[in-house]
């Protein structure tokens, strides 16, 4: 498959699948051991599990999508940015390093293709707490568990309110607050890494606010899940679908919201 030739989708989505879960078993054994924490220029975290599992979706990613060009968050730290066009995928390999490092399940192994600016197809893989999410633009959205494969779909908002996820590690309480101003609110709770989308994917929140910096690799997958499950990821300031493709690959604040 190059970058020229449309893709099946479908069939793309389904040959990634073992694709993230051998990601996911590289991270999970280096977390099961005393592995050490060392800091990027940003001063961001990062363990070895970012660079390990990298490694094997870009390997995995040339062998099956040879010539789509692969926008990789510690590739990208590394200085190696592609140049991408109309179709390329992104990828972050450990999202949730602060939850890896405090040993709470909530990270994530991510991988999104996107095309004219949208993302149309993710996969979002939680391997510590077992729960695989995908989904394809207008063919909908799947989570895979021990209990096997099912649909997910955004709920409609309960006349109770909205069951609102917030960012566990970059909340910012004064901006959410403001935010929810005015809206009925049943709950609020905090998760890790793109799971927030994705529990608004299957329907069990209803909008995650993001007033702060994100990366493109940080979302991109989970937005797709999400758009293929009904909802939305819009721009805070003027309401607009998120993009992607932007010049240094880092988002406005946005809102994640379903039906």
């Amino acid at each position: 498959m190059n970058a020229a030739a449309t893709p099946d989708l479908s069939a793309l989505l389904e040959s990634l699948v073992p694709l993230i879960r051998d990601a996911g078993q590289v991270i999970m054994d280096i977390y099961a051991t005393d592995f050490d924490v060392t800091k990027k220029g940003d001063d961001s975290p990062v363990t070895q599990a970012d660079g390990r599992a990298e490694a094997v979706i870009l390997a995995g990613l040339a062998r099956l999508a040879p010539g789509i060009p692969v926008v990789a968050e510690e590739a990208v730290s590394a200085g190696n940015i592609p140049d991408v066009s109309d179709r390329f995928f992104l990828v972050d390999p450990l999202d949730g390093t602060k939850e890896f490092i405090s040993r709470n399940g909530e990270f994530t192994v991510n991988i999104a293709l996107i095309e004219q600016g949208r993302p149309v197809l993710g996969l979002v893989y939680a391997p510590a707490i077992g729960r695989l999410f995908g989904g394809v633009a207008g063919q909908g959205a799947w989570l895979e568990d021990a209990q096997g494969r099912r649909a997910i779909r955004c709920r409609a908002v309960p006349a109770e309110g909205l069951t609102v996820v917030a960012s566990r590690s970059h909340g910012d309480e004064t901006a959410l607050d403001a935010f929810l101003g005015g809206r009925k609110v049943a709950s609020r709770t905090n998760a890790g890494s793109s799971l927030k989308l994705c529990l608004v994917a299957a329907g069990e929140a209803d909008l995650y606010p993001r007033l702060g910096r994100t990366m493109e690799w940080d979302i991109a997958a989970g937005d797709a899940v999400l758009r293929a499950a009904g909802g939305r990821v819009t721009v805070v300031a003027d309401g607009a679908d998120l993009r992607y493709g932007k010049p240094g690959f880092d988002n406005p604040h946005f809102a994640a919201a379903g039906l």
